[in-house]
């Protein structure tokens, strides 16, 4: 669809939309109306594809696009991880029949034959024995180990399909050691910290220890500088990580439910009910999520969804994500934007309905900081006396975001002198950032805050609103004051 054909209405929705970048989808003015019109909030750059030039081109066009818009998007950089394939095969596939016997050789240099195939990942046989299942080609075929001999992975075909070289391989239940940061993804983190990325996710997370090795390299890469480090998103993929789930979340900014390779992994039927379990635990951790792969997947050829993508993405918002994603929709796929507003529809349809959210953060017996108070009591205080919105006047957007996890309908204005924490708010269900640089006078703050909100047709004469701020205005960490205002 051309852009001078379409609809230029807004789509005002809670939950955010992440799409990712890519041939399909790396031009300014289509990026322009995605943002403008869809509501886009947050652009995903796979590190799976690209050089680094590449990266930072897409980097420059998202920022252009978003300062046309006078909206802030943010930039989530997703590393590879350890892709586990088989290697290159000879014409490109064989053909491969139900009882057949097929040998993994990890020694194999070359291309593949019928008599074997090589492997990526080298120390696939020492994670493997007898009797454990693999699945290749996302689950499209799968393989009985029958024997281990020194390099070579016995296996046994239990359906027939033709196999693809490159294609991925998993083992039922997980087990594979293969560690979440390989050299190249160091090397991407580089990039992405020199491309100023918002949010950094690291692929097939096993424990709170791989978070802690991402934290360190962008340390690493941004001593001396006093730039926001970018948040790290943990993607949930492999068995373990679902053992490890808490620790996984409290190292994290928030979590990925990666359901593609966690499908082959745990089976398909078992990822509905883990999706809420993580979704709903991120919220009750403090922590956002995001819900992603094949969430409108007949997009990428097809103008409008399915009605089982419809109720996928809405399914997603009432469990309370934070995030839903597109990835080869908006990648390579011929309906980017449709693709980018459908979803905006479906959110904003979903959040109609929805009158509370699963797994909010409710407050415990334990102390908190001053900001999580405040926060809780501009929710139950909004309720009281049915005020029109939430406004937080922050620094580095924390308080705006403890008000987004509670169960609350009402739209979160989190106004900041920060741009990279106008970014970074883009993640957040609910909250709407805005630069407002205000005076450190915090009555005159409170003027101009006011005056801006008005201006931009959100609160109109007579219309009750929450305030919260510091008493020290201008201060990252200073928000104790919660008051109850009426436009004048």
């Amino acid at each position: 669809m051309s852009a001078a054909k379409r609809d230029t209405a807004r789509i005002s929705h809670n939950t955010k939309i992440v799409a990712t970048l890519g041939p399909g989808s790396n031009d300014v003015q289509l990026l322009e109306d995605m943002i403008r019109v869809g509501g886009l909030n947050v652009v995903r750059f796979n590190f799976s594809h690209g050089t680094a030039e590449f990266h930072a081109e897409n980097a420059r066009l998202v920022r252009e696009a978003a300062k046309r818009c006078g909206q802030e998007v943010a930039i989530l950089a997703d590393l590879q991880g350890p892709k586990i394939r088989v290697g290159k095969i000879a014409g490109g596939s064989i053909q491969l029949n139900q009882g057949e016997t097929l040998v993994l050789d990890a020694s194999l240099e070359g291309e593949g034959t019928r008599e074997a195939v090589g492997l990526d990942y080298r120390d696939l046989p020492n994670d493997v024995r007898a009797g454990d299942v693999l699945w290749l080609d996302d689950g499209l075929l799968t393989l009985t180990v029958e024997a281990v001999e020194g390099s070579r992975i016995v296996t046994r075909v239990e359906n027939s399909h033709v196999l693809k070289s490159n294609k991925g391989i998993n083992k039922r239940g997980g087990g594979l050691s293969a560690g979440a940061l390989t050299e190249k993804d160091f090397r991407d983190l580089k990039t992405a910290v020199a491309i100023g990325c918002d949010y950094l996710a690291v692929s097939f997370v096993k424990s709170a220890e791989d978070l802690h090795i991402a934290r360190a390299k962008v340390e690493e890469e941004m001593r001396g500088s006093d730039a926001v480090r970018p948040g790290l998103v943990s993607k949930i993929e492999r068995v373990e990580a679902i053992e490890n789930l808490d620790e996984i979340i409290l190292a994290s900014d928030g979590i990925m439910v990666a359901r593609g390779d966690l499908a082959v992994e745990v089976g398909h039927a078992a990822v509905p009910a883990l999706q809420k379990r993580m979704i709903r635990r991120a919220r009750e951790l403090r922590r956002f999520s995001i819900t992603a792969t094949q969430m409108m997947e007949s997009m990428i050829t097809n103008p409008v969804p399915t009605r089982a993508e419809v109720s996928d993405v809405a399914n997603a918002v009432l469990d309370g994500t934070d995030a839903v994603m597109c990835s080869a929709e908006t990648a390579v796929g011929a309906y980017p934007f449709e693709t980018v507003t459908q979803m905006a529809i479906i959110c904003a349809a979903a959040e109609k309905e929805q009158d509370s959210l699963i797994g909010v953060a409710e407050q415990t017996d334990e102390q908190v900081s001053t900001n999580v108070a405040v926060a809780a009591g501009a929710v139950s205080v909004a309720r009281a006396v049915r005020a029109k919105a939430i406004v937080a006047l922050t620094e580095s957007g924390s308080t705006a975001f403890e008000i987004s996890r509670h169960n609350i309908q009402l739209p979160i204005f989190a106004l900041t002198p920060s741009v990279s924490a106008q970014r970074r708010m883009a993640m957040y269900r609910g909250v709407r950032p805005m630069i407002l640089a205000t005076s450190t006078n915090h009555d005159k703050a409170l003027n101009e805050v006011e005056a801006t909100l008005v201006e931009h047709h959100i609160l109109s004469q007579g219309d009750l609103y929450l305030i919260t701020s510091g008493s020290k205005m201008r201060e990252t960490g200073s928000t104790n004051t919660l008051e109850v205002l009426s436009v004048k």
